[in-house]
């Protein structure tokens, strides 16, 4: 190789570690949580909430946190549940959805925060949902599915389910009252 191309490689592996562009902290206190047994991270749109999945005595569980506080922030229709994967939220975090177990069969749910509703999307029992992603504005959601050995991806709109949460400022483009001719 030549020098100039270990010298970029080099300066590429030190950047990735941590460099002056990458400044690193940790996902704050989880109290009564084990921190070595975070999985599957999420982030809202803005970065204010982190959802993972966490050890609690053994068992599974969805947590979300404020950041940077670290803040424990209660979810009303998880606690119960226990989370399978991919958990995911909508951009100000209003939206947290993840898959559960429920009997034999794996369940997307969707946390209303704003006003504590929970909806279900069950799939036919011929598929197993391996893992979700919510759109930012919450107005899709993806999930991937096992199904006779292929895998899918099955596509919910849920614009008749759900108001959006979009970023700060912007407006709901169309809907709503219509002006008078």
């Amino acid at each position: 190789m030549s020098a100039l191309l270990l010298i970029t490689l080099s300066l590429l592996v030190s950047g990735c570690s941590g460099g002056a562009w990458l400044a690193r902290r940790s996902a704050g206190p989880v109290g009564v949580f084990n921190g070595n047994s975070r999985q599957e991270p999420a982030l809202s749109g803005q970065g204010r909430f982190l959802a993972s999945v966490v050890d609690r005595g053994g068992r599974a569980t969805l947590l979300l946190q404020e950041q940077p506080s670290g803040r424990i922030v209660p979810l009303r229709h998880f606690q119960n549940r226990q989370p399978h994967s991919s958990p995911s939220l909508s951009w100000n975090g209003r939206y947290v959805a993840a898959l559960v177990q429920q009997g034999n069969q794996r369940l997307a749910l969707i946390e209303d925060r704003a006003n504590g509703n929970l909806h279900r999307l069950p799939l036919p029992a011929d598929r197993t949902s391996v893992r979700l992603s919510l759109s930012p504005e919450a107005r899709q959601l993806a999930v991937q599915v096992a199904q006779a050995g292929q895998w899918r991806v099955q596509l919910f709109d849920l614009r008749s389910l759900l108001e959006p949460d979009l970023p700060g400022g912007l407006a709901v483009q169309g809907g709503g009252a219509q002006p008078s001719p």
